[in-house]
C-alpha cells in the first residue's frame, strides 16, 4: 500500500472516520450495495495503514456482508433462514406503504423480496423516510406464522431498524482539524472522499471546481441546480452513493404526494424530509402529476408551498435536475438554448428556469476512466455526509460584502444565487470559517459564471426581460470592475462577448482583396510619454497609430483631464492579427478608443469593434470595403460595429442576416465615438 503525505495526515487526524476508497470496489464486486453502506462497515476496521490489519478488516466486512447483506438472488434463502431461526439480522433497503383500507403500515424489504411485513407504527414515526423511497439499514427481522388477517398469513415482522448512518456527530471536530490542513490538502481530501482522484490525468483545477459544485446542494439548504452532460460522467453518483440524506427520483416519477404532501394523510413529502432530491433523466420527464409543476415553482422560489387544506408548508431540500446532452454545446447554441434538452414540461418555462441557482456545465466533465477514481484515503461516506449536513445550519450569505460590490446588472434573484454558491464553497473548503479576499474572489467568479449561464439561456428564450447579463463585481479597495463571462458563449468567436477590458478593442482591415481581423490591446503605465508599438512591422499601421496619438496629445486639454495627461504615461500598444491577411491601415479609431479606455480604466461595450480612422487633425475618415469588414466582424462575434458617418450610404449593402445579429451605429466625430464605445456611457 503506497500512501502519500495527505493519507498519513488524514489517518492521524481522523482515524476511524477515513477509509481507503478503492476497498469499496474490491469488496463490492457484483453486489448492488451503495458505497455508504460498505464504508459504514469499513471505517471502523480498515482505518489503518497496516496491511495485515487492513486485510483482517476487509475479511471481517466480507463476513458481515456474506452473512447479513442480501443479494436479490438470495431472497428465497434469506426468507428460509428467517423461518428456520425465528429471527435474523439483515442489511437491506426497507420502505413502508400505508394501507388506508386496513389503517396500517406494511414494510417492504427490497432485496429480500419481502412484501407486506408487519411493522410497528412507532418505528415508522421515528423513521419517516421509510415512506419516501426507503432507507438502507441493519434490520432485525422476526418470523411469526401466527399473524394472520382473515385467512392470509403475514409472518414477517420488522422488530427494529438501525439506519446505516452515524448516530451522532460533533461538528467542532471538523472546525478544529481543518486548521491543520492547507486549502489544497482539504480540497483534495474532500474530492477523494467523494471518490475522485484530483491528481489523476484528465483533471485540472477547473474540472475539480466543477466537481465540488455537485456538493453545494448538500451544504446549502433550498439550493436549485441543473447539470447536463454526457453519460458516465457521474452526474447522479453523489446523490445516490455518498449520502443517506439524498434521494434519487427516476424521470417522471415525482408525484405531488411523494414530493410535497399527501392530501389524505397530511404527511409532508420528500421536500420536508431529505436534504437533496435529485431528478435523474430530467431530459425525459420530471413529474407524474402536472399540478406538481406550480408547486415546485413555489417551493424552488421560497422553500415553501401552499395546499388548500394544510396552509403553508416548508422544506429545506435542494433540487437537482440531471440529464444527458447528446449534441455538442456549440450546435445547441446555434439553434436553441442550453435548457432545451430538459423535459418539455419546463424547458421553455422561464418562471421555472429562473429559479435555478446554478447551471453546471457537465459537458466539460469528461467520462471517467478508472484512473480518475481514487485509491487513497478519504472520509467514510457516513462521516462525510454528516460533515456536509452539519454545514447546512450555517451561512456565509454576506461574505462577499466585506471585499466586493456586485455590479449593476445583477438583480435580486441573481444576487441570491451568487451568494448561495459562494456560501457553499466556503462551507465546503473553509468549514472553520477562515478565508481570504482571494478565496472569495475565486468563488465569486465561479458563482457568477454558474448563475450567468442560467440568465443567458433565459435571454435566448424570453428576450429583453432578461437582457441584463453583463455580470461584474467591483473591488472595494481598488474600485476595479471585473466582468465574468461564459466559456461556451464565446464558442468559436474570436471577439469576446463580455464587456471588453480597458484598452482592448477590435477592428478589421482590407487591402481591397484580403481582409484581416485585428485585436488592439493598449496598456497605459506610469511614465514620461513614450509610445511602444509591437505586433506589426507595417509602416501604414504605425503611421495610423502615431497620427491618432499625436491628435490626442495636441488636444488632450479638451479630451483628457490633467490627471490622465499623456506626458505622465507610457503607452504600450500591441497589434494582433487574429485572422486573415496582413494587417493594413484604417485602425486609428479603434486605437483612439483603446488608448482612452486604458488611461481611464474604463470597460468598453461587449463584443465591440470599431471601423474608421482618425487623422492627425481629428477628422474621421471613411472605412473602405465597409460591408466585407462588418460581415467579417459579425461572423466572428461582434455585437456592435461602430462605423464612420461617411459609410451611411452603404448600409443597404449589408446582408439582412448581419443586421439581425449585429448593431451598426454611426459616429461623426471622436467625441461621439467615445460616447458610443464606453460601457455605461
Amino acid at each position: 500500500m503506497i500512501l502519500d503525505d495527505l493519507d498519513k495526515k488524514a489517518l492521524d487526524q481522523f482515524r476511524g472516520f477515513v477509509v481507503k476508497k478503492d476497498l469499496v470496489g474490491i469488496i463490492k464486486g457484483g453486489a448492488n450495495v451503495p458505497a455508504f453502506v460498505l464504508e459504514y462497515l469499513l471505517a471502523n476496521t480498515c482505518s489503518t495503514e497496516d496491511d495485515d490489519k487492513l486485510h483482517e478488516g476487509m475479511e471481517n466486512v466480507k463476513t458481515i456482508l456474506r452473512n447479513h447483506y442480501v443479494n436479490p438472488e438470495e431472497s428465497t434463502l434469506i426468507q428460509s433462514k428467517l423461518r428456520d431461526k425465528g429471527s435474523f439480522k439483515i442489511i437491506d433497503k426497507i420502505s413502508v406503504d400505508l394501507d388506508p383500507q386496513r389503517d396500517r403500515y406494511w414494510a417492504n424489504i427490497s432485496n429480500s423480496n419481502i412484501k407486506k411485513a408487519n411493522i410497528n407504527d412507532d418505528l415508522v414515526k421515528n423513521h419517516e423516510k421509510l415512506l419516501l423511497g426507503g432507507i438502507w439499514a441493519i434490520i432485525e427481522m422476526e418470523y411469526d406464522p401466527i399473524i394472520t388477517i382473515g385467512s392470509i398469513v403475514y409472518p414477517f415482522v420488522v422488530k427494529d431498524i438501525k439506519p446505516i448512518q452515524l448516530s451522532s456527530f460533533d461538528n467542532s471536530k471538523i472546525t478544529e482539524k481543518r486548521n491543520l490542513f492547507s486549502k489544497e490538502e482539504w480540497k483534495t481530501l474532500l474530492l477523494r472522499s467523494a471518490g475522485y482522484e484530483p491528481n489523476s490525468e484528465g483533471f485540472d483545477e477547473r474540472k475539480l471546481n466543477l466537481l465540488l459544485c455537485r456538493l453545494i446542494p448538500l451544504v446549502e439548504a433550498n439550493f436549485n441546480m441543473v447539470e447536463l452532460g454526457p453519460r458516465s460522467s457521474g452526474k447522479s453518483y453523489i446523490y445516490k452513493e455518498i449520502t443517506p440524506y439524498a434521494i434519487l427520483i427516476s424521470g417522471g416519477q415525482g408525484s405531488v404526494a411523494q414530493l410535497f404532501v399527501n392530501n389524505t394523510s397530511g404527511r409532508v413529502g420528500a421536500v420536508g424530509l431529505w436534504d437533496a432530491i435529485c431528478f435523474d433523466e430530467s431530459t425525459d420527464k420530471l413529474f407524474k402529476d402536472r399540478d406538481a409543476i406550480p408547486l415546485m415553482k413555489d417551493y424552488m422560489e421560497s422553500g415553501s408551498f401552499s395546499r388548500a387544506k394544510g396552509g403553508e408548508i416548508t422544506g429545506s431540500a435542494s433540487i437537482i435536475l440531471n440529464g444527458n446532452i447528446n449534441q455538442p454545446v456549440e450546435t445547441v447554441l446555434q439553434t436553441s438554448h442550453l435548457f432545451s434538452p430538459l423535459s418539455d414540461e419546463v424547458n421553455f418555462d422561464t418562471a421555472f428556469l429562473d429559479r435555478i441557482n446554478l447551471f453546471l456545465p457537465g459537458w466539460e466533465i469528461t467520462k471517467f476512466s478508472p484512473q480518475n477514481f481514487t485509491s487513497h484515503f478519504g472520509f467514510s461516506t457516513d462521516f462525510f455526509s454528516e460533515i456536509l449536513k452539519s454545514q447546512r445550519k450555517t451561512t456565509y450569505y454576506d461574505a462577499i460584502d466585506k471585499y466586493f460590490v456586485l455590479g449593476s446588472h445583477i438583480k435580486q434573484r441573481d444576487s441570491k444565487s451568487i451568494r448561495k454558491i459562494v456560501s457553499g464553497f466556503i462551507k465546503l473548503i473553509h468549514p472553520n470559517g477562515e478565508f481570504t479576499k482571494d478565496d472569495i474572489r475565486e468563488y465569486l467568479v465561479l458563482a457568477m459564471e454558474m448563475r450567468r449561464r442560467v440568465k443567458e439561456q433565459l435571454k435566448r428564450i424570453g428576450g429583453m426581460e432578461f437582457w441584463d447579463t453583463n455580470f461584474s463585481f467591483i473591488d472595494k479597495e481598488t474600485q476595479e470592475e471585473l466582468f465574468v463571462g461564459l466559456p461556451e458563449e464565446r464558442g468559436t468567436s474570436l471577439i469576446e462577448s463580455n464587456p471588453l477590458p480597458p484598452g482592448v478593442c477590435y477592428t478589421a482591415t482590407s487591402d481591397g482583396d484580403n481582409l484581416a481581423l485585428v485585436k488592439i490591446e493598449v496598456v497605459a503605465l506610469k511614465g514620461n510619454g513614450k509610445v511602444n508599438i509591437t505586433g506589426t512591422s507595417s509602416h501604414e499601421v504605425k503611421e495610423n497609430i502615431k497620427n491618432t496619438y499625436n491628435y490626442l496629445r495636441a488636444n488632450e486639454k479638451s479630451i483628457l483631464n490633467e490627471q490622465h495627461s499623456l506626458s505622465n504615461f507610457d503607452i504600450n500598444i500591441q497589434i494582433s492579427n487574429l485572422m486573415g491577411a496582413v494587417i493594413n491601415g484604417g485602425i486609428g479609431s479603434a486605437v483612439y478608443v483603446a488608448i482612452i479606455s486604458s488611461l481611464y480604466k474604463k470597460n468598453l461595450k461587449p463584443a465591440l469593434a470599431v471601423l474608421g480612422n482618425v487623422s492627425i487633425g481629428g477628422a474621421i475618415e471613411k472605412s473602405y470595403n465597409f460591408a466585407d469588414k462588418v460581415t467579417l466582424l459579425s461572423d466572428n462575434g461582434a455585437k456592435t460595429v461602430l462605423v464612420p458617418i461617411d459609410n451611411l450610404s452603404e448600409i443597404g449593402s449589408l446582408p439582412t442576416l448581419i443586421l439581425g445579429k449585429t448593431d451598426v451605429p454611426f459616429y461623426t466625430n471622436s467625441q461621439m465615438l467615445l460616447q458610443k464605445s464606453v460601457l455605461g456611457e
